[in-house]
């Protein structure tokens, strides 16, 4: 199944059409299911989302169960959560702060630990709060980012074969800075029930286009072998990054 495209303005307005999708989808859910799993990403994209994710002026925001909401994480730099780089530390500044949210239903990556241990102890994490489908945990929705280079969560060009591990994480790392990092693998990304790249800026419209249109050098980006296994796989683009397609 090809994947769903919108394309918007900016990224604020895709952060607009986010939220009130969001709102829609998770109300669907939440007369389905108890409990309800998201996994979240980094970058500066998501950050728009967030934002607007935390205002509480949409009377369909209110309206959310927060209560049912589990939040992970699809990969977390190896840094203290109070540290300006924590994928964790950025959402909870600018969204979960702000919301009525159990504190046991938020399950952030430990990034303060030793890297190997906690990717053994955010798996654990994982097979206990998500539900198994196809011996992976299937979350009922993640959101992902696009780096440059075409990396998704911390699964970089030079790490491809954290697409293909058996494990739920993994660790990584980043190959510029070094920065260790701990990565759902990609098992586990195309195991979600529904799956949404948020990506912004035109120094993406290059990459979007070549793994948009399945073109041979994108072979070389870990973003363009997450495909959806029975679930739906969609692109959330502002002009700048959908220009080339």
């Amino acid at each position: 199944m090809e994947p769903g495209i919108k394309i918007f303005s900016n990224a604020s307005e895709m952060a607009e059409e986010l939220v009130e999708d969001f709102c829609r989808y998770t109300t669907e859910l939440a007369r389905l299911k108890k409990s309800i799993t998201i996994a979240i990403c980094g970058g500066t994209t998501p950050l728009y989302f967030y934002r607007r994710l935390a205002s509480f002026n949409s009377i369909s925001l209110k309206k959310i169960d927060w209560e049912r909401m589990h939040f992970f994480w699809v990969d977390e730099r190896c840094v203290p959560a109070v540290h300006q780089d924590s994928n964790f530390g950025s959402a909870n500044r600018l969204f979960l702060r702000a919301i009525d949210i159990p504190e046991e239903n938020i399950h952030r990556i430990q990034g303060e630990n030793v890297p190997s241990d906690e990717a053994l102890r955010y798996s654990n994490d994982l097979r206990l709060n998500v539900s198994i489908r196809n011996k992976f945990p299937s979350f009922d929705w993640i959101f992902l980012g696009l780096g440059e280079d075409g990396h998704v969560a911390s699964i970089f060009p030079d790490q491809l074969k954290l697409l293909f591990s058996d494990k739920f994480c993994e660790t990584s790392v980043h190959p510029r800075t070094k920065q260790n990092r701990i990565t759902l693998t990609g098992k586990v990304l195309i195991n979600a029930r529904r799956i949404t790249f948020i990506v912004s800026g035109e120094s993406k419209k290059q990459i979007v286009k070549e793994i948009i249109k399945k073109e041979p050098v994108a072979k070389l980006y870990p973003a363009s072998y997450i495909k959806s296994v029975g679930g739906r796989l969609e692109w959330y683009l502002d002009k700048q990054a959908a220009s080339l397609i």
